[in-house]
């Protein structure tokens, strides 16, 4: 591993090793984040792996260090972005970042916009520049702890995040891809804001034993209505590339935390009023939500 490490942070010694170290230090004063315990009853829309649980510790006495799993466009962002508001950690999506280094016109923003385009994968070695730049700014800001969003998406890249830092637990998002194909393509945002929305209206009914699922679209304020765009990259044949791609190179990355009994899988079970407060309760969060409403 360490010689693994050490030759992939040759092209990017400086930035590489400062991400070590940050997450490195940072990691020391994690305390676990999860238990054993008996398995979920199976109507829940949640289970754990290997029969884990979450501990009901308080977040802030343990810094959360965590990692969002799940297809391109199932809401890890939004779901993440929630979390990262109630537990007082930044929320890191290497999506934005990619797009962040895309409006830069930097060095990489040519390369960038090829491999954005074609629906293909971010190559390791950009993304853990591109992280690192965003990890060495959080620091100077004092910041400490992350929720991880749209990293690690391989084997390479999930070994080099352990050989960093401790993890203390991956949730993955599922949604069925007929679904998912429909939310994606309804994406759109604000040209002038720069915030997203979602145009589409999904309403699937139950079949073959599976439970239907409603999703509301979520429409912009008036002023925004008339400057939405679309994606580049959302076309319905990127799209489908991208979840190609993802269900042959991301999913083993699911193996892996779930070898490690590190990962909770979470089915949606709608859009954000019915999933926000069943991933909640998943995370032993319900009752810190109410506290955190209450004092507020």
């Amino acid at each position: 591993m360490a010689a693994t490490l050490t030759r992939l942070s040759k092209p990017y010694s400086s930035s590489f090793s400062h991400f070590r170290r940050f997450v490195s230090s940072s990691s020391s004063s994690s305390a676990a984040a999860i238990s054993s315990e008996t398995t979920n009853p199976p109507s829940s829309p949640f289970t754990f792996n290997n029969t884990t649980a979450l501990s009901r510790k308080d977040p802030k006495d343990r810094n959360v260090q965590w990692v969002f799993l799940g297809c391109p466009g199932v809401g890890k962002g939004t779901y993440a972005s929630r979390l990262s508001s109630l537990l007082g950690v930044p929320h890191i999506a290497t999506g934005d970042l990619v797009r962040e280094e895309l409006a830069s016109s930097g060095p990489l923003s040519h390369q960038l916009t090829e491999i954005v385009n074609q629906g293909k994968l971010v190559s390791d070695e950009i993304i853990i520049s591109l992280l690192s730049k965003r990890l060495e700014a959080g620091e100077t800001k004092g910041e400490s702890g992350f929720i991880l969003d749209g990293f690690p998406r391989t084997i390479r890249q999930a070994e080099i995040l352990e050989g960093v830092t401790d993890i203390d637990l991956v949730v993955n998002l599922k949604l069925r891809e007929d679904v998912l194909l429909e939310k994606c393509l309804g994406r759109r945002i604000c040209s002038e804001c720069g915030k997203n929305f979602n145009v589409a209206s999904i309403n699937v009914k139950g079949e073959n034993g599976n439970p239907g699922m409603s999703m509301a679209p979520l429409l912009p304020p008036s002023h925004c209505m008339s400057k939405l765009v679309t994606r580049s990259d959302d076309t319905e044949t990127v799209v489908t590339e991208r979840l190609r791609i993802y269900n042959e190179k991301s999913q083993p990355v699911e193996e892996f935390y779930r070898s490690r009994g590190k990962i909770l899988e979470f089915d949606l079970p709608g859009g954000i009023p019915a999933s926000w407060p069943k991933l909640l309760e998943a995370l032993n969060l319900d009752d810190y939500e109410e506290k955190q409403s209450a004092a507020a």
